[in-house]
């Protein structure tokens, strides 16, 4: 059940795009071409799931990248584990209560820029009413001309982190002495965004 707590993802994850711009331009994450993806170990093994809903912006500027920001939130009801009643009680207040805390965001405040295909984002994560800095490595996977008349750029993140720092604590103890469910989510993004001048001209 925790394991639904991986999903923590949040988010944040949009925050790649700076690589690419020319001047300063704005993104829209595309959310039928990207995923919010996340794993958490249970038992001996991990269980996967993803957040079906959310959105986001991109805006950067090529000449001074460390100035390009991401923001980005996730619908917490929208996680989705493939198992009707474990997505149900990751809703409930036993994890992400999402009828108290709907919203999963994440804003950056810094990107640091490893290479021409790498960034380093940094940015406050909230999740169950808690905010933490998160550093997001990104990886721009490409960029280009769409069949639509648009343009896209796509990218890669990655993120871990500790469940219990975001107050999502909730677990069970077995018989050996270990617990149920693991506390560190690994959280995969991929993102595909839309520079918003060709949004209308997309499917």
């Amino acid at each position: 059940m925790a394991r639904k707590t991986m999903a923590l993802s949040v988010f944040v994850f949009f925050m790649a795009s700076t690589v690419v711009f020319g001047g300063t331009d704005r993104y829209t994450i595309d959310p039928t071409h990207s995923t919010v993806g996340f794993s958490i170990r249970h038992l001996f093994g991990k269980v996967p799931g993803k957040f079906d809903k959310f959105s986001g912006t991109l805006t950067g500027d090529v000449a001074n990248p460390a100035m390009s920001s991401v923001t980005a939130t996730i619908n917490a009801a929208g996680i989705n584990t493939g198992v009707a009643a474990r997505d149900e009680d990751l809703r409930s207040d036993n994890f992400f209560d999402a009828a108290k805390y709907p919203a999963i965001t994440f804003e950056s405040k810094k990107v640091t820029v490893k290479s021409p295909t790498n960034i380093i984002v940094t940015g406050d994560l909230a999740i169950h009413g808690i905010t933490k800095s998160v550093d997001i490595d990104v990886e721009l996977l490409g960029s280009g001309a769409d069949p639509w008349g648009g343009y896209r750029a796509s990218f890669e993140g990655k993120l871990t982190i500790n469940r219990k720092d975001f107050g999502i604590i909730y677990n069970k103890v077995l018989d050996t002495g270990g617990t149920l469910v693991g506390d560190t989510v690994d959280i995969l993004l991929d993102i595909e965004a839309i520079k918003e001048k060709a949004l209308a001209a997309t499917h």
